[in-house]
Order: structure tokens, then C-alpha cells, then sequence
């Protein structure tokens, strides 16, 4: 009964007043029911949740607003500095990249092991230049890698005898031939 009894005698002087002030004094009541009703909603929320473009409106609103008047606003200098310092990081924080040159697509690793295996006599530098025909430019020390981590010899024996082999399988003939000139001059 008594609080019922307390908040009509507040209404009742809250009238009295506003009827006595003129259009100024309204604004100024205005602002301090706005004022109570920021805040209650501090007490209720602990941390406001701000979108760019509230953050945006603040900081220009902080620059008008007098130093002195700081107090009522919830945006502190430091909070100010704080979403500076975070947007010029966002600003020239660099893409992470890996060093080096960028890896060689899954398609023409495939291609070049298929040249490879369907053309066992061809180098790397054959197939690279097979795929610089068929549109891929590919520097030759590229495929040469590629082909070397897959197994494959980068430079394969032609179909024939290596040079010693040939050597030693002609090395009698080579004999023979010049034992008998040799014979023949003498």
C-alpha cells in the first residue's frame, strides 16, 4: 500500500512539472527518461553486441560529443582506439600464402605420368614440348620433377644397347677386322 501510495505521488509531481515547463524543458526531460532507460539496459546487458555500421556512427558521434560529456557515452577513448588499431590490422593483414610458386595442378600432373607411360622412348623435355602443342605451359624442369616423384626415369634409354654395350659385343669383330688388315699389308 505504501509503495502504490509513493509511485502516485511521483506521477502527480512528475505532471506538476511538466506542466510548468515550456517546449525546451521537455526535450531536456525527454533525454533524461532516455537517459534511465540506457541505464537499466547496462545493468541488463553486459557487453553490446556492435555491427560495423554501429561502430561507424559512434566514432563519428564521439567526435562532436565534448570531452566533458564522455561519461554518458558507453564507448570509451580506449574502445575507440581499439576498433582503429583492429581495422587498420584488417586492412594490411596480407592473405596467408605458402612461399614458393604455387603447386602444379592435379590435371596436368595426370597428363604428363600418361604421356610418360604411353610414350616409354620420350624424355621430359619431348613431353613438355607435347604439352606446349596441346596448350600447357609447363617449363620442362617441371615435368622433369614430376616424373622423377612418380618413379619414373625423366630421360629413359632409347630402345638400343647403351654405347658400352655396343662396344662389347663389337669388340671381337673389331678384332678380327684389324688382326686380318694387319695380315694383309704385310
Amino acid at each position: 500500500m505504501f509503495l502504490s501510495f509513493g509511485y502516485l505521488l511521483l506521477c502527480q509531481i512528475l505532471r506538476l512539472v511538466l506542466q510548468g515547463l515550456r517546449r525546451e524543458r521537455s526535450k531536456d526531460l525527454e533525454i533524461l527518461v532516455l537517459r534511465h532507460q540506457v541505464a537499466v539496459l547496462r545493468r541488463q546487458v553486459a557487453r553490446p553486441d556492435l555491427e560495423p555500421v554501429d561502430r561507424l556512427v559512434l566514432s563519428a558521434l564521439s567526435r562532436l560529443l565534448p570531452r566533458s560529456r564522455w561519461s554518458t557515452f558507453f564507448v570509451t577513448p580506449a574502445t575507440l582506439l581499439r576498433w582503429h588499431r583492429e581495422l587498420v590490422a584488417r586492412k594490411w593483414n596480407y592473405p596467408k600464402r605458402r612461399p614458393g610458386r604455387p603447386s602444379i595442378r592435379a590435371e596436368i600432373r595426370t597428363l604428363v605420368l600418361r604421356l610418360a607411360e604411353e610414350n616409354p622412348t620420350w624424355g621430359h623435355r619431348r613431353v613438355q614440348g607435347e604439352l606446349l602443342r596441346l596448350g600447357y605451359r609447363v617449363a620442362a624442369s617441371t615435368v622433369w620433377s614430376i616424373l622423377t616423384a612418380a618413379g619414373v626415369d625423366p630421360a629413359p634409354r632409347r630402345g638400343g644397347p647403351t654405347w658400352t654395350q655396343f662396344l662389347t659385343a663389337q669388340a671381337k669383330g673389331v678384332l678380327a677386322c684389324d688382326f686380318l688388315h694387319g695380315t694383309r699389308s704385310g
